[in-house]
């Protein structure tokens, strides 16, 4: 069963990152956090988080065996009916294409995004800058980031940084390059567990 409208059940993809992170921000949002493993799991959610980390030791682990396959085709089909964030790695996931170089995705989202894009570990950065969310300006903590050189016409920006797209949203679909897990300012989980609140509120 899935959660209810004020409490909605949103699972976070743990395989790698910060998915801990990813939860107690779900859980200041007002969300039910639960760890997915396992395709079986997703059936029972009102939403979904892809956190960052390697997104080709994602692919690797759902490349590895039948179960890791059965997960692959279940976030296709979850991501394309249901709302679902993707965070760094998770960016990268749910593009339409990704370079430097490509690599299978989850096409969800109708974006190019090119990988490791801000450099390497010893680049990493915490910088703030405008956003169409309340409460300008937004933290936004880089680590060995993407980069969104391309967006579709049906996909929002929601914040910037140089002129290129970091946080973006297109339908049940929202995807940042950076990890909003790390940060004070829980905003854009916020905004998302609306987002999961307004789907199932709609059935």
């Amino acid at each position: 069963m899935a959660g209810n409208k004020l409490t909605p059940r949103v699972g976070v993809l743990a395989i790698q990152g910060d998915f801990d992170a990813h939860a107690a921000a779900l859980s200041k949002a007002g969300a039910e956090p639960v760890m997915v493993r396992s395709a079986d799991q997703l059936q029972s959610l009102d939403g979904l988080i892809i956190p960052g980390g390697e997104s080709t030791t994602f692919l690797q682990f759902f490349e590895r065996n039948q179960s890791g396959q059965d997960l692959w085709n279940s976030l296709k089909a979850f991501s394309a009916q249901k709302p679902t964030f993707g965070t760094c790695a998770g960016c990268i996931l749910l593009a339409s294409e990704v370079t430097g170089p490509a690599q299978t995705s989850l096409a969800a989202l109708d974006a190019t995004v090119q990988r490791n894009a801000y450099g390497r570990q010893l680049e990493s950065a915490i910088v703030t800058g405008p956003t169409r969310l309340e409460g300008d300006p937004l933290e936004m903590v880089y680590i060995r980031a993407p980069r969104i050189t391309r967006v579709g016409d049906t996909v929002e920006v929601l914040a910037e940084r140089d002129g290129f797209p970091v946080l973006v949203r297109s339908g049940n679909v929202l995807a940042a390059t950076f990890h909003p897990e790390l940060s004070d300012d829980n905003r854009v989980h916020d905004y998302f567990v609306k987002m999961v609140r307004d789907s199932a509120a709609k059935g």
